[in-house]
């Protein structure tokens, strides 16, 4: 039996940092949370940082370093790299921080997980996020058989209760889960 691995790579980085921020070896992240069965590939959705009209030096590294990061995820056996944007939508009144927003990366994986289990590739769908906008994904997969667990942060990133709910098994990612994994 297949299954496949859909990480929501904005809340992973945030439940990573919430475990010590551990350089993670994805290869073997994918192998481990996809065992006993035969792994399909893995899904990776995020977006590189915004880059304003005259980035600084700073900005720059990160925009690099994040491109680098995503280059070296391609390269991995049985792994994609959906890419969306990071859209600017403005400054905080309060904070007078910036607003982003990720636009394309929800729909992906919606698509990727819909696309699988109606065409029947996957058994199991394995993801990493806290959102309920996949809840219509989720539900069409497992209308079409999929089994579906959910691997989730805990306090802030605490998944979605609507989510919780109707997904078929949990894991909590805690800093000990996250050891087997590292580089």
């Amino acid at each position: 039996m297949n299954a496949a691995i859909f990480i929501d790579g904005g809340y992973f980085d945030r439940v990573s940092r919430d475990c010590g921020s551990p350089r993670i070896d994805f290869g073997k992240l994918s192998s481990e949370l996809a065992r006993p069965h035969e792994l399909l590939r893995t899904y990776y959705y995020h977006c590189l940082p915004y880059m304003g009209p005259t980035p600084s030096e700073e900005d720059q590294q990160r925009y690099d370093n994040k491109q680098r990061f995503f280059n070296a995820l391609t390269r991995l056996n049985r792994f994609e790299v959906r890419e969306g944007k990071l859209e600017y939508r403005g400054t905080d009144r309060e904070s007078e921080r910036p607003i982003f927003e990720q636009k394309r990366v929800d729909i992906y994986l919606g698509v990727d997980l819909v696309m699988l289990a109606a065409k029947q590739r996957i058994h199991r769908a394995i993801l990493v996020t806290g959102d309920s906008d996949f809840l219509p994904a989720i539900r069409a997969a497992k209308n079409e058989g999929v089994l579906v667990h959910l691997f989730h942060g805990t306090g802030p990133q605490q998944p979605h209760k609507d989510l919780w709910d109707e997904v078929d098994e949990r894991t909590v990612i805690t800093p000990d889960l996250l050891q087997h994994f590292l580089l």
